[in-house]
């Protein structure tokens, strides 16, 4: 199988340096590299790539109103996005995971996260790198003080899984820290996406951190 990407950047270096990483994998195909977000839906939806992998500050619409178009809310089908960021500038991702971005990596990570992020988001088991997720969702997640644990009707197998996911454990990972089997991570990760009424890794991450279960 060929994962077909298409890459949106507003530099010129950054989109030629991703395709010359990606079209090397055998398994990769850059199928459009754009330099706006107007343009990055409108070939996302012609071309219906596997994953998009999308700068937050572009032209015409940033990479939030991108995920947005193309994996929020009431869209249909929706697509598999990577946000790609700038930590000390971008602090838009927050919003990204609730639109429904399925991971994101730094612009700085190099050449094998940005390959592990793409095919992460394939499979569904996306990519938010520990490193990643302690800081920016700790630096964007709104102050909770003391308060209590949320009422949801997760219960506390669910809510291991959520704390782990939200640390950026793969599902392996979690399997391997629970001492469960891959399938058990699975069902549980559906029955907490169903009570949350979220869609993916990325907002049940984004959840966590915004309601104090992870602090």
């Amino acid at each position: 199988m060929t994962i077909r990407v298409l890459i949106a950047d507003d530099q010129e270096l950054v989109r030629t340096g991703f395709k010359m990483i990606l079209d090397a994998q055998p398994d990769m195909e850059v199928v459009a590299a754009v330099a706006d977000g107007a343009e990055a839906v409108a070939q996302a939806r012609r071309l219906r790539p596997d994953v998009c992998l999308l700068d937050i500050r572009m032209p015409k619409l940033d990479g939030l109103e991108v995920t947005r178009a193309l994996a929020g809310p009431g869209v249909e089908n929706p697509m598999r996005i990577v946000i790609v960021t700038t930590f000390d500038l971008d602090e838009y991702v927050y919003g990204a995971l609730r639109a429904g971005a399925t991971g994101f990596l730094l612009k700085d990570s190099g050449p094998v996260l940005l390959i592990e992020a793409i095919r992460a988001a394939v499979t569904g088991d996306a990519l938010v790198s520990p490193s990643v997720t302690v800081r920016l969702l700790q630096h964007l997640a709104r102050p909770r003080g003391t308060a209590a644990m949320p009422d949801v009707p997760l219960t506390e197998r669910e809510l291991d899984v959520v704390r782990l996911v939200a640390r950026g454990r793969t599902n392996q990972e979690v399997a391997a820290e629970l001492f469960v089997s891959l399938s058990t991570v699975k069902t549980h990760l559906g029955s907490i996406q169903a009570k949350l009424g979220v869609r993916n890794r990325g907002e049940i991450a984004a959840w966590a951190w915004e309601s104090g279960v992870v602090s």
